[in-house]
């Protein structure tokens, strides 16, 4: 049978004074947010407030099923007590809402609990969200809730002990039900809601064990992918102009083309085509011209406008812009439909026109490349990293803490055949041609297995290693769970956070990583190398790959002796071309 939780929160501004509430339905099992309910109720006190989230949490239950009991976990002590029947309800305002209450469900089928507020974050959000919404004379819009992710980043949720899941704690699916509501409100024509920021929830990990069987969190300091999405669209009407960019383009006036941005081109007028660079402008005639620009080197972007019968074509301008596919707005579109273009294609203000793009630093120091079509066409071979996680230890299977600073153990028979298993499969395709390896027993061996029947030395390097996890080395997650809960839940929400006793912490892991990234690139450009590494090594690789947050490693599976790879081209962008790769160990 399905058993849910309702954690539910009510605030006012003032007591009595401007109000609203929060709720939100649970999973036990699995501690996945079924639904969010908010709203703002005008001029209330907190404690009605915190009976209208109850209310509202009640009634979102049985909607999902009428039959499953209810678990209600409140900060509120008072409404716990009074629900529970071990105080008595004294207030006029309160005795009806009490009385509703307890008619939703059949008797016995609800049960009360307190908790610290710092564990009711999700429904304190949602309350002050409703509570924001009605100072701006609005109600609470569930497409655009951020309350799920941001509580989950603070904390972590923590479910009673028997209904607890057996990885770390968190919220996998933390808004997943107002992503839904979101997408249904776009297909009835409502905007799309707003991507959640880095920083967003921690996710409960899928099928792996802590250390070298954990989904790690990834660390700060990554090199996160910049610049606007490839954005395309034609203008198929009279009069109408295209344009192509990487950044930004929009089309206006009858008959005339517009491209806007950091060395773009322009042609303007109603049959005339003008091309404009960084260096030079150039004019075409009516009969379709073309104008060139000098005096730079590079070349612009070219817009080409229709106007009746006749065409006008802009010249190619000198400039030094981005280059790639970007947004294509329509001559007749609205003002709203070109802002909102401008919007999408360029992320922030754009600079004034220069000779490259202006590159922001990532965690090595090193410049963040723009990313897009738009790379030079001859980048030459890129420095490919083939990432093959160790094979099994006696601890892999029993998902223990297995870091750099334990009691470093060897392969298990079972790693010892995998190990064999994957140096087969890479000899057959033949490609990698060095074979660099963390310090460890477990990788050392593993890459002696394979760089012996490639014929090839074992290069080792300490960067590799992995994450040192304190006291909590040899340990399980839930012995980690019992002994040191609150470092463990501060080690999960915080990638500063080190492990007890003094481990590292996921953001120095990040910051290591990234180094010894950048040094191998340039010891091995245009080569393919076998790093024989651990999870977060190679988690924290593909993330920074991706330019992906922190939490997205906890949706990461890897599994021993599984192939990922990673390519790093000469203008710092990478490519990440397979994950957990397993099909030689079922050969």
């Amino acid at each position: 049978m399905r058993e849910f939780i309702v954690e539910a929160d009510g605030g006012s501004r003032g007591n009595p004074g401007p109000a609203g509430y929060g709720s939100v339905v649970i999973d036990a099992a699995t501690g996945e947010t079924l639904l969010e309910r908010a709203e703002y109720i005008g001029i209330a006190t907190n404690n009605v407030a915190e009976y209208r989230g109850l209310l509202a949490g009640l009634r979102a239950a049985r909607e999902l099923d009428p039959a499953a009991p209810v678990r209600v976990r409140m900060d509120s002590k008072l409404v716990v007590e009074q629900m529970s029947g071990r105080w008595k309800i004294k207030h006029p305002d309160m005795k009806p809402l009490a009385t509703e209450a307890a008619r939703i469900h059949p008797p016995g089928q609800v049960t009360y609990e307190w908790i610290p507020r710092e564990q009711n974050k999700h429904a304190d959000r949602l309350a002050n969200e409703a509570m924001d919404a009605g100072k701006r004379g609005e109600q609470w819009d569930a497409g655009a809730s951020m309350a799920a992710l941001t509580a989950a980043a603070g904390t972590s949720r923590t479910a009673p002990a028997d209904l607890a899941p057996s990885g770390p704690p968190g919220d996998a699916t933390a808004g997943a039900a107002k992503a839904r509501e979101a997408l249904a409100k776009g297909r009835e024509g409502g905007a799309p809601a707003p991507a959640p920021a880095e920083g967003a929830a921690m996710g409960t990990a899928s099928a792996g064990g802590p250390g070298d069987s954990v989904p790690s969190a990834g660390g700060v300091g990554g090199t996160p992918a910049s610049g606007a999405a490839a954005y395309t669209a034609s203008a198929a009407e009279a009069g109408a102009a295209t344009a192509t960019w990487a950044d930004a383009a929009t089309a206006t006036g009858t008959g005339a083309a517009t491209a806007t941005g950091s060395g773009a081109a322009t042609a303007t007028g109603a049959d005339a085509g003008t091309a404009t660079g960084s260096g030079g402008t150039g004019t075409g005639d009516a009969t379709g011209g073309t104008g060139t620009g000098t005096g730079s080197t590079g070349t612009g972007n070219t817009g080409t406008g229709a106007g009746g019968t006749r065409a006008g074509t802009g010249g190619t301008g000198s400039g030094t812009g981005s280059t790639g596919t970007g947004l294509v707005a329509s001559a007749t579109s609205s003002d709203a439909d070109r802002r909102a273009a401008r919007t999408l294609a360029s992320p922030s203000p754009s600079p004034s026109p220069s000779p490259s793009p202006s590159p922001s630093p990532s965690a090595s120091g090193q410049a963040r490349p723009s990313v897009g079509w738009g790379a030079a066409p001859d980048l030459g071979a890129p420095a490919t990293f083939v990432l093959l996680r160790h094979g099994e230890t006696p601890l892999t299977p029993e998902k223990r803490f297995s870091g750099s600073g334990g009691s470093d153990p060897a392969l298990s028979a079972v790693g010892r055949e995998q190990a064999e298993r994957v140096a087969a499969a890479l000899a057959r395709r033949g490609t990698v041609q060095h074979v660099v390896a963390s310090p460890l027993a477990r990788t050392r061996e593993t890459a002696g297995a394979v760089a012996a029947r490639l014929g090839l030395e074992v290069t080792v390097d300490d960067g590799l290693r992995e994450t040192d996890f304190g006291a909590w080395e040899g340990l399980t997650f839930g012995e980690v769970r019992e002994r040191y809960p609150q470092d463990l839940n501060a080690w999960l929400a915080d990638p500063e956070a080190e492990p007890t006793g003094g481990g590292e912490s996921f953001a120095a892991t990040a910051v290591r990583i990234a180094a010894t990234r950048d040094k191998l690139v340039a010891a091995y450009a245009g080569r393919t190398v076998l790093l024989v590494t651990h999870v977060t090594p190679i988690k924290t690789l593909v993330r920074l790959a991706l330019g992906a947050p922190p939490e997205s490693l906890f949706r990461m599976e890897l599994s021993a002796a599984s192939l990922s790879v990673v390519a790093y081209y000469a203008d710092g962008n990478a490519s990440v071309r397979l994950l957990n790769d397993t099909s030689h160990l079922r050969e």
